[in-house]
């Protein structure tokens, strides 16, 4: 059986993966001689992951699904106390990149090493805590649910859902996603090479 919150899920974790590589895949690239454009498009990146996953995604899961999932299946309680805990770190940690980042922008070279190696660590953070979700948490959920447990749910989930997983258009945001698509070097987006005159 097919679960409306599972895939919801699933799609925006697909989104924040995507765009946690494309940090990463952007760190590697540096900002050559286009200082301006590659910390307006990471500050975008990041200002899009403390808007959707950490003020509308996790308070979903925190408030609605790991409660349920605790009741119905106890043995999950130390997972389901590790992700809240990521939960409880995860808003702090992007604030404080997006400080580091502007020590960086701001400071200098001085600066960027300490960035490069909090965002590297946040990425692989927060890649491994979607995975832990995915792997050890959705199948058991899959089984132990109720009926109910999935309607309030999928009434919950498909509310402020992330325009970027969802395809779902709000203008608000069309912005900040033109931004990070069109400003950002291929592959990552459609922007033209930092190396580019």
């Amino acid at each position: 059986m097919q679960y409306q919150t599972l895939q919801i899920m699933r799609e925006e974790h697909t989104a924040l993966a995507a765009v946690l590589r494309s940090l990463s895949m952007l760190l590697e690239m540096g900002p050559c001689d286009e200082s301006e454009r590659f910390f307006d498009v990471l500050r975008a990146m990041l200002f899009y992951i403390d808007e959707f996953p950490e003020r509308l995604h996790h308070p979903k899961e925190s408030n609605l699904l790991f409660p349920k999932l605790a009741l119905a299946a106890p043995q999950l309680l130390p997972l389901i106390e590790g992700l809240e805990r990521d939960h409880m770190q995860g808003e702090g940690k992007v604030r404080e990149l997006q400080h580091m980042l502007l020590a960086w922008e701001l400071i200098g070279e001085s600066r960027r090493a300490a960035f490069e190696q909090a965002a590297r660590t946040y990425v692989t953070f927060y890649l491994r805590h979607m995975r832990t979700e995915e792997v050890d948490l959705f199948p058991v959920a899959q089984q132990v649910l109720t009926s109910s447990d999935w309607i309030e749910l999928d009434a919950a989930f498909s509310k402020g859902r992330d325009p970027l997983a969802s395809g779902q258009h709000d203008p608000c945001y069309d912005r900040l996603f033109t931004r990070i698509v069109t400003a950002t070097p291929a592959p990552i987006g459609v922007g033209r090479s930092f190396n580019a005159a």
